[in-house]
């Protein structure tokens, strides 16, 4: 079992994940996703697009070490679009375990076929974050242990915020940056996305900035367009990317 190593301080943390920044190469990608499996305690990483690799095997993004029989299994009936865990990830902008994915999709017959044949080669839980960018091929980030190991509760917001980190990165490698210059923000949505950092609701950044709810709404709402970003999560991690809010401004 890969007991993975203790979770590191606060500071640590931080450290480790602004060093994402500095990724410029796939191969630098790929070390990441292993040393972020590692220290989740995990034994497999999986970061890719959402298509059918054997008939557009150079189109699209994909980064894994699962075991081989496991890719040609997977490949051979064209999983890349219809693999339960990917279409669970199209319907959320939040990580979720592997267990949970009965409750936000319907599982077919041939779903719970796919789940059990990745238990029978070796793949255990998991957990994936989504990567679902408006106009863009859909994608995910994932993370899972060997089968009968467990992925502990308290390395989840971790994986978390390096699976969207990572999956950033990827897709900015894979395609033209949305923004060649970081977009302007004004300092009240700057402020708002620091507070929806910390997990806080539009109301509650109201209260908290002494200003309406729709004024806190329509400073989120002009950010997005600024970044293209489709969600709250989104517009975070492209603030983080782009230095307009750091990981000290999250923690709450």
């Amino acid at each position: 079992m890969r007991a993975g190593l203790d979770m590191p301080s606060l500071a640590a943390a931080q450290e480790y994940l602004a060093s994402l920044h500095s990724i410029t190469t796939l191969a630098d990608l790929r070390d990441a996703l292993e040393e972020t499996s590692d220290r989740l305690g995990c034994h497999y990483f999986a970061l890719s697009q959402h298509v059918d690799f054997l008939r557009a095997p150079d189109s699209a993004l994909r980064l894994h070490n699962y075991p081989e029989s496991w890719e040609a299994w997977f490949d051979s009936r064209g999983l890349g679009v219809s693999d339960p865990i990917h279409r669970a990830s199209h319907v959320t902008a939040f990580g979720f375990r592997w267990a949970a994915v009965s409750g936000m999709i319907k599982l077919s017959k041939t779903d719970r076929l796919v789940l059990s044949e990745a238990y029978a080669h070796g793949i255990g839980d998991g957990f994936t974050v989504p990567g679902n960018v408006p106009g863009e091929t859909l994608g995910s980030c994932s993370f899972a242990c060997r089968a009968g190991d467990d992925l502990r509760d308290e390395r989840i917001p971790f994986a978390q915020l390096a699976g969207q980190l990572l999956f950033e990165t990827g897709r900015r490698m894979a395609m033209k940056r949305p923004h060649a210059d970081p977009p302007a923000l004004t300092d009240r949505q700057v402020e708002c996305i620091m507070w929806v950092g910390r997990g806080k609701t539009d109301w509650e950044i109201a209260q908290i900035l002494g200003v309406s709810h729709g004024t806190v709404i329509e400073h989120l709402r002009n950010a997005r367009e600024r970044y293209d970003a489709s969600t709250r999560s989104m517009l975070t991690v492209r603030a983080l990317y782009d230095g307009a809010v750091c990981f000290s401004d999250l923690i709450a």
